[in-house]
């Protein structure tokens, strides 16, 4: 039951993903993106089964961006990655950098090969949008959580 319940939970995660993605398509891809659903990325610190889920999620979203199936790997790995260094971080503000330098650097390299940008410009403003996102929607999103009892604990398990 308990494997059915964190398969079902990956899924509702991987699914709001997608939802918020795409519906905010504008804002969510290219080289200056405010991508609003990666403020569940800081699920992992709370609920290690959110890894799988934000993966999915994150492949499915790729996969109307417009950056073709290069994207839809990288972008897909790198969430994972961002994901698990997450669920292993020690407190709430931590756990928020991990999304924020993993994807700078990552898609950040990723767009600068495919868009043909300067590296370092990209790597910026990629990261400057993750980390409004983490840390302005993100944190306040998981306090609430937390405050409510919606999810508890948090930190490596």
């Amino acid at each position: 039951m308990k494997k059915l319940k964190s398969l079902a939970l990956g899924g509702v995660i991987a699914a709001l993903y997608v939802a918020l993605t795409v519906a905010l398509a504008p804002l969510s891809y290219g080289p200056v993106q405010f991508r609003v659903s990666e403020a569940l990325t800081l699920l992992p610190f709370c609920l290690p089964e959110a890894i799988p889920g934000l993966f999915v999620g994150c492949v499915i979203a790729n996969f109307f961006g417009g950056y073709g199936i290069l994207d839809v790997v990288v972008g897909g790995f790198a969430t994972l990655f961002a994901a698990w260094l997450t669920a292993r971080t020690s407190n709430l503000w931590l756990a928020a950098l991990p999304p924020v330098l993993v994807n700078a650097l990552v898609i950040g390299a990723m767009l600068h090969y495919i868009a043909d940008v300067p590296f370092l410009l990209v790597c910026g403003e990629v990261g400057l949008g993750q980390a409004g996102v983490c840390y302005l929607l993100g944190i306040p999103l998981m306090k609430a959580l937390l405050a409510r009892g919606i999810i508890k604990g948090g930190g490596p398990k």
